[in-house]
């Protein structure tokens, strides 16, 4: 009888997880993965959103964009985004993390200033730099360079400075999280190791060097990946920067994404939209499974 209680008791708790399972796959399958193969499938269409037939038209999307110079533009800046701030934004991220894990004063109080921005909406961020490099008298950047009796800079009216003052935005915005991760990453290496090492006569550089760096690989693995794809689909910056939103001058800040966002939602052209969705879906797919291969076997 006792034996009959348990089993009942155990088939019900096993259809109760089964139950909350079902939300989550649901959930996937509705919201995730069926608007993924729905791209794919709209990607060999003409539809313009507005009427209802869809058109199959096979790969002429696909020609489309590998003769669309506007698309290997927006590829190319999405490339430098990633290229120059991704290694930055790591880069400060991991100092920051090292000296306050260091710190025995204040370093809760340094923790959540330098994560505030990232909470912060994007929006918020973006317009707020806006102001900061606009010519003077409005922008201070450039008040504090005629201060310094040094020239003003253009900064978002050039096609040179635009995506680097942009990127550097990104960074200011992005580095509390980089830091907040390589933090628990460094708290989770024994402190054994460097008493043992520190007995042996290695100094800090050397600490640096053959523990710290290499027990933080798989803290580094998965900041390279997220923060990859984070900066493959920057737009919310460069839509509320730029003027009007156009990713200029002369589409010089313009990433792949803001590209897909006006085709689809300005020119109504939701095939050619869907078509650059599934390039760069394989794109962030390739590099993100590159990056796990080769990050993966040094350690």
């Amino acid at each position: 009888m006792e034996h009959r209680k348990i089993s009942s008791l155990e088939r019900t708790k096993r259809r109760w997880a089964y139950a909350f399972l079902v939300i989550p796959i649901l959930y996937y399958t509705i919201i995730r993965f069926y608007p993924t193969f729905y791209a794919f499938f709209l990607s060999f269409t003409d539809w313009n959103i507005v009427s209802k037939e869809k058109n199959l038209i096979g790969f002429s999307n696909y020609i489309k964009m590998w003769q669309d110079s506007l698309f290997w533009k927006t590829l190319q800046n999405t490339g430098k985004y990633v290229v120059f701030g991704l290694p930055a934004s790591l880069f400060l991220g991991f100092v920051l993390a090292y000296n306050i894990e260091k710190a025995k004063i204040g370093s809760e109080l340094f923790k959540s200033i330098y994560f505030v921005p990232y909470i912060t909406s994007m929006v918020a961020v973006a317009w707020v730099w806006r102001w900061l490099y606009q010519p003077a008298p409005i922008g201070f950047f450039n008040r504090i360079l005629i201060t310094m009796g040094l020239p003003q800079q253009k900064f978002l009216f050039s096609q040179s400075q635009a995506i680097f003052s942009i990127i550097t935005t990104t960074i200011w915005a992005d580095i509390g999280f980089q830091m907040v991760i390589f933090l628990a990453g460094l708290k989770g290496i024994p402190q054994d190791y460097y008493e043992a090492a520190s007995l042996d006569g290695a100094g800090k550089i050397a600490l640096l060097r053959h523990i710290t760096l290499p027990l933080l690989k798989p803290t580094t693995v998965f900041l390279v990946v997220t923060g990859t794809i984070r900066y493959l689909r920057i737009f919310t910056q460069v839509l509320n920067m730029t003027y009007q939103g156009e990713g200029g001058p002369l589409n010089s800040t313009k990433p792949l994404v803001l590209y897909i966002y006006n085709s689809a939602f300005r020119d109504f052209d939701m095939g050619y939209a869907s078509a650059m969705t599934v390039i760069l879906f394989l794109f962030i797919l390739a590099i993100t499974l590159f990056q796990l291969k080769v990050m993966k076997s040094e350690y």
